[in-house]
């Protein structure tokens, strides 16, 4: 009898040890969000209600962060400092713009607020050689988020990966650093581009449960298209495009689908889910705080009985910032406020001073400058303009900006 005990209490535990090595083998020891139902739950049945930050501007830099108005994209900032400084200078200014905008000191300080993750946007061209933030060839997009993941692991926070400028362009305006026009959703090279990049992402972080998910498209489709409602029939059938390439090597993560203007428009969505572990991803900005201003996607969640989650919002008082938080947190909605830092404007985490002669720059990118003749005209002083820029980049780093108290005490956290 005691043989047979001993026996079976063997079994028992070679069998546990078993289930442990295949689990922690397929998940590097600790499994996977999922959804279920209207919620994200962690493995041990919990629900999990996503708190965080967007780390805009760093990976997709945005003119208005650099105090910049027409000159409203990547693009068009990175065309104006090389007409003001050059290439050689431009080039390696991004460089370092990428290595001080956020480091590992930022990631730490995040966590230590509260929160319990960020969102990542970036661009596609960091995973191309399309010249982009000073690389023509050999660009570091995996460097650049593998040590993102490596900091968010370590502190404990999940990290989103936001496609926030796709190959022709998802939203036609200065969101995704396009040429004025949604072309993705009518250039078959683009298609084909934005799936392979999803899969190499995919395939790539496939087995890291430090990423929650991949947020396939931000903001498609911009309202401003007398023809927006033909392109929006287009959205559906790229998303499962994208799906379709993730699913082929990944079957771990969590895929966000966003509607359409803005994240604003799920007309096009039917109740049947295009994957089995999905949730969507809704913005809103500029609106009052009443029930009123989210019933429409909480509607949309009730009809297809999946999360629905604020990927974007804020850009506003902390009066504002606090009201809106609490009442998404009401109605169960995870969110991830926009954004963590910029310059001088204290609508964010951490604000950044900004540089003596500064406004030299912000000056000449307000003047015009369609032909040579009026780019000759309107530049100013390169020393003053170098001198600038390299002040920024000391700006940027975590141990120079301001913590503004106000905004995080709003968003529910400790400064």
């Amino acid at each position: 009898m005691k043989k047979c005990v001993l026996f079976l209490f063997l079994l028992f535990a070679v069998l546990c040890t078993i289930q442990a090595s295949s689990l922690k083998s397929k998940n590097n020891g600790k499994p996977f969000l999922k959804v279920k139902g209207q919620d994200i739950v962690t493995p041990n049945g919990e629900s999990f209600l996503i708190q965080g930050i967007n780390l805009g501007n760093w990976l997709n830099p945005e003119g208005y962060m650099f105090l910049f108005k027409d000159v409203s994209s990547y693009r068009l900032i990175d065309q104006a400092f090389r007409e003001m400084v050059g290439p050689d200078f431009t080039d390696q200014f991004w460089k370092t713009f990428k290595d001080n905008y956020i480091t590992r000191e930022d990631i730490a300080y995040i966590k230590q607020t509260g929160m319990n993750s960020i969102r990542l946007p970036f661009h596609y061209k960091l995973f191309t050689d399309e010249d982009y933030m000073g690389l023509k060839s050999n660009q570091d997009g995996f460097a650049r988020v593998d040590s993102v993941i490596k900091w968010c692991k370590a502190e404990g926070l999940y990290v989103i990966l936001d496609m926030h400028d796709a190959p022709g362009g998802q939203t036609g305006d200065n969101i995704d650093d396009s040429y004025g026009y949604p072309w993705l959703f009518e250039s078959e090279t683009s298609k084909q581009l934005f799936s392979e990049i999803w899969k190499k992402i995919a395939d790539r972080y496939k087995n890291e449960p430090t990423v929650l998910g991949y947020d396939l498209l931000n903001e498609p489709i911009a309202t401003y298209f007398t023809n927006k409602e033909e392109i929006n029939k287009l959205l559906v059938p790229v998303y499962k495009r994208g799906v379709e390439a993730i699913r082929s090597v990944d079957p771990n993560h969590i895929i966000l689908l966003g509607g359409a203007q803005w994240n604003s428009n799920f007309s096009m969505f039917d109740e049947k889910a295009i994957d089995s572990n999905m949730l969507y991803t809704c913005h809103r900005y500029w609106c009052d705080t009443l029930q009123s201003n989210l019933q429409d996607f909480i509607d949309f969640r009730n009809k297809v009985n999946l999360p629905l989650y604020m990927g974007e919002t804020g850009e506003n008082t902390d009066e504002w910032v606090g009201g809106f938080r609490r009442l998404m947190e009401r109605n169960n909605m995870g969110w991830h406020f926009w954004p963590y830092k910029k310059l001088e404007k204290t609508s964010c985490m951490v604000h950044i001073k900004k540089p003596a002669n500064w406004d030299l720059i912000v000056e000449y990118t307000q003047k015009p400058r369609n032909n040579f003749n009026e780019i000759r005209a309107a530049r100013p002083d390169q020393e003053l303009v170098k001198k600038a820029m390299l002040e920024l980049l000391e700006n940027i780093k975590f141990a120079h900006c301001i913590k503004n108290q106000g905004y995080i005490k709003a968003l529910g956290m400790k400064p």
